[in-house]
């Protein structure tokens, strides 16, 4: 098994850049394997936005991953984010982390932009192909009911000749997405019963369509806070959490010891998922590092001992 374990955040939690470079860096000199940023154009709090971000650590970050998580593919032109994508991933070597889907309705962006609900997953289904095309051919025609195109290409191409199309979403039509056109499937606010069963229809649709994905292409991601359930920080991002998505909180937030979240890992794994998206919970920015030294320092040398990475084959 090959389990890794990356970091998250959506809201903008420190008081400027430099806290922010210093979280990063905490990162990128422990043991994490990635680091991704929500995808929000419209909001009242501070939220980075996601392409930037994925540059920004391009350049400051030599050993890291990086992915958005997800990228809502309706709202952006498919065409820019796919030289978006194999820009970052060159100027990264290699480390781009591509992950999309339609985005929640809820989100404000719609209302604010006045773009139709009702068309996220046809835009999101061109958008795909599109952008699926584009890191790989050098002409490409397209002619569907959103996007039209005649003789399109982008250079350079990816640096990794199989650029990760990671699909976000747990309905039926984003199991068929990730079939069609995904290389990985990776969750949200999914429970593990939850995950366990949107990762068997995805390896059955999987099968029936003559595909395979690999068994270490399925993430799932969760908020975790060492301390108590009671302490101030997680009862506000459990009440935030539930006003955003309509969801329980309650079987999705880990806090507790260090046991709590490996634990909270292992459920995960026994139901087929091998790559991790953790958020860390706090009040500001000194919170959100000293969560994260503490994930460094007792989650993940957990992990390695308790799964520890089988070489790939040659």
């Amino acid at each position: 098994m090959r389990v890794a374990v990356g970091l998250g955040l959506m809201d903008f939690p420190f008081a400027g850049a430099a806290d922010y470079w210093r979280w990063v860096d905490l990162c990128e000199a422990g043991d994490v394997d990635s680091i991704w940023q929500t995808d929000r154009l419209v909001s009242r709090q501070p939220i980075l936005e996601c392409m930037a971000t994925m540059g920004a650590l391009a350049g400051r970050t030599r050993r890291l991953r990086f992915g958005m998580n997800v990228v809502s593919l309706a709202l952006r032109d498919p065409v820019l984010l796919a030289k978006q994508c194999a820009t970052i991933d060159m100027l990264s070597d290699g480390r781009l982390l591509p992950a999309f889907g339609i985005g929640s309705p809820a989100g404000p962006e719609w209302q604010a932009l006045n773009i139709d609900t009702g068309t996220r997953g046809r835009r999101t289904d061109e958008g795909l192909e599109i952008i699926r095309r584009l890191w790989r051919e050098d002409s490409v025609d397209f002619a569907g009911r959103h996007y039209r195109l005649t003789g399109a290409s982008i250079s350079p191409k990816p640096v990794q000749p199989e650029l990760p199309m990671w699909i976000g979403g747990s309905s039926e039509a984003a199991i068929q997405r990730t079939v069609r056109y995904g290389t990985g499937w990776q969750g949200g606010g999914e429970t593990p019963e939850q995950a366990g069963r949107i990762v068997a229809a995805i390896k059955k649709a999987a099968a029936d369509a003559g595909r395979t994905i690999d068994e270490d292409h399925y993430g799932a991601s969760f908020p975790f806070y060492f301390g108590s359930a009671r302490d101030s920080a997680v009862t506000g991002a459990m009440a935030a959490y539930a006003r955003r998505t309509g969801r329980d909180p309650q079987g999705y937030f880990a806090a507790g010891d260090e046991g709590t979240i490996v634990g909270r890992i292992g459920d995960y794994v026994a139901v087929g998922v091998e790559k991790f998206i953790l958020r860390p919970v706090g009040r500001d920015g000194d919170e959100i590092l000293a969560q994260t030294r503490r994930l460094i320092d007792r989650v993940l040398p957990a992990v390695a001992n308790r799964w520890p990475k089988a070489a790939r084959p040659a």
